[in-house]
């Protein structure tokens, strides 16, 4: 089931579902995109085409943060739950474990993909760590990157480079890296090597982990001025509109 949001589809499945499906994308051998989408993501393609088409092209969209759970509902079209980068990296990772997918890990500082696969092979006996890349590499250097995440055959490829940055590396590089789906997961490397820490369980009950971000970070808070912007555009377009159309 999809909603739409914005005009961007959101496929409406829970977390499990959302991994059902990725297994479904792996046993098909073909190239799949998967976009946790937020709402920075959701507010800058409401003025670039191209993002929006890059959303458009995605096999699954799931609504990364409250915030997109949030408009979903106040849309009229809400979502089981939200599905977020780490969180479904850590649940497909547990079910690579038991299907013996090849995961690769591409992206972060050099060092950090390495430590995150020990940390993952640890804490998941069985898996299967296809290969590691950093991501500072040159536009000059992504073929080369290609060929080597293409030779270590992987089922599985995490993308940590950034969003959007990430979105657009697996839309150009997916079919050339020879995985059959590819995640984009922005920080997740950094938190499961432990150089960076993630929101305690209770925040993240009370959906304030954007407060913690932003007070470990408070660099981000050019990016964090977006949140009220995309939640004035969430009502204006789905409350707003509906009471003047009434009156």
């Amino acid at each position: 089931m999809e909603v739409n949001l914005l005009g961007i589809k959101i496929n409406a499945i829970s977390m499990e579902e959302s991994v059902d499906m990725v297994a479904r994308f792996i046993k098909s051998g073909r190239p799949h995109r998967v976009l946790t989408i937020n709402p920075e993501f959701l507010y800058r393609a409401q003025s670039d085409g191209e993002l929006r088409g890059l959303a458009r092209r995605a096999d699954l969209v799931t609504p990364d943060g409250v915030g997109v759970v949030w408009a979903c509902h106040l849309a009229g079209n809400s979502v089981p739950e939200r599905v977020t980068g780490i969180d479904l990296m850590l649940r497909l990772v547990e079910r690579a474990a038991r299907n013996k997918w090849r995961v690769f890990l591409l992206g972060a500082a050099p060092g950090v993909a390495g430590e995150a696969a020990a940390k993952l092979t640890s804490q998941y006996p069985g898996l299967q760590i296809a290969g590691v890349h950093h991501g500072f590499f040159s536009a000059d250097e992504e073929a080369a990157v290609n060929s080597i995440v293409r030779q270590s055959r992987p089922d599985l490829l995490f993308v940590a480079l950034g969003a959007p940055k990430q979105e657009w590396w697996i839309d150009r590089n997916i079919a050339k890296t020879g995985a059959a789906v590819a995640v984009g997961v922005g920080g997740s490397f950094d938190v499961v090597a432990g150089r960076a820490k993630r929101a305690p369980g209770w925040v993240c009950r009370l959906q304030l982990e954007w407060l913690f971000r932003l007070l470990k970070e408070p660099s981000r808070w050019r990016r964090q001025l977006v949140l009220p912007l995309f939640a004035w555009k969430v009502f204006r377009e789905y409350k707003l509109k509906k009471f003047w159309t009434k009156t």
